[in-house]
């Protein structure tokens, strides 16, 4: 299995807080599993805001170098368990510094963190909407300065109908005059116009892209670039973006030729991962092994680094 969209924050089980929050010296708000997972988990939520309100709870327990360092290796070590062949991890740094950890230092202890384990991995540096621009600045930089040591891209995350796609051109200017890959997530609570500024900037691949759906130009430019938009159904589910998974486009897009690769968001807060999304996938729309292989392909080829690549 291969997962290109994966955030650290959204993929952290209780046992994982737990530790988290000890060496933080945070106080949880309980110890019991069960009662954690319900305080992670999306279920119930209706759009994608209160869907990002699941995430104040892990970034809380990773306000330091050592923390971020613990969860990158406890994430990648459990998904080298699960049977993954690769992952692209992402996260923000700069969401991780306000216990006075500098920006420089998570970066790095991230970077560390993956080294610790033997999952062939990739880091995606989060730019955040409604964030000062300094610091996405910055953010970009040190994507730059780790580009030789496992960091693969650069993201644009948060609240997209607050904070639109269109106001971030130059974040992604500086990106890339540094060449480095380029992920948005786009069309996932604002329309097509936000995955159209999405490509404008660059950006090889599309997170989520519902809302690419309703423009049929745009969905011939997506194809004829090559551009893949990284699909994750549950997710989609819970933020509201979809009612329900018969009106998912992803059939449409497979369809037209557009590349997509099957992902799974957040694994804890949307209690998935690829193995179920491709169960979902499959029993909704009745696609057989040979969709499965091409999504994989898919993953192969749009991945951020030559090692998924070299299967194909």
């Amino acid at each position: 299995m291969i997962d290109l969209h994966l955030h650290l924050d959204g993929s952290l089980l209780p046992s994982d807080l737990k530790k988290l929050a000890r060496l933080s010296s945070f106080p949880l708000p309980t110890e019991e599993d069960e009662a954690l997972f319900s305080l992670l988990s999306a279920k119930g939520a209706r759009s994608l805001n209160e869907y990002l309100d699941r995430f104040v709870l892990p970034v809380s327990v990773m306000q330091s170098g050592e923390a971020v360092s613990l969860a990158v290796t406890l994430l990648a070590n459990r998904l080298r368990d699960m049977g993954y062949e690769y992952a692209e991890i992402r996260f923000a740094p700069l969401l991780h510094t306000k216990k006075g950890a500098s920006i420089e230092k998570i970066a790095e202890s991230a970077v560390e963190g993956m080294r610790r384990s033997s999952l062939p991995m990739g880091l995606i540096f989060c730019c955040m909407r409604g964030q000062e621009r300094k610091l996405n600045e910055r953010t970009v930089e040190l994507a730059a300065e780790f580009k030789s040591k496992g960091v693969v891209g650069v993201d644009l995350a948060g609240a997209e109908a607050l904070y639109p796609t269109e106001s971030y051109k130059e974040i992604f200017d500086l990106a890339r005059r540094f060449s480095l890959n380029i992920t948005i997530h786009a069309g996932e609570a604002a329309g097509s116009d936000s995955v159209r500024a999405a490509l404008d900037f660059g950006a090889k691949r599309i997170g989520h892209g519902v809302r690419l759906a309703e423009d049929e130009a745009l969905q011939a430019r997506v194809k004829r670039d090559g551009v893949t938009i990284e699909v994750c159904l549950t997710s989609n589910l819970q933020t509201g973006a979809v009612r329900n998974l018969s009106e998912h486009p992803v059939r449409r897009f497979l369809e037209q030729g557009i590349p997509c690769a099957l992902c799974s968001d957040n694994m804890v807060v949307s209690d998935t991962d690829v193995s179920r999304e491709w169960s979902r996938l499959s029993s909704s729309f009745g696609f057989g092994e040979d969709v499965r292989t091409r999504l994989e392909e898919n993953a192969r080829r749009a991945s951020f680094s030559s090692f998924a690549r070299r299967s194909l």
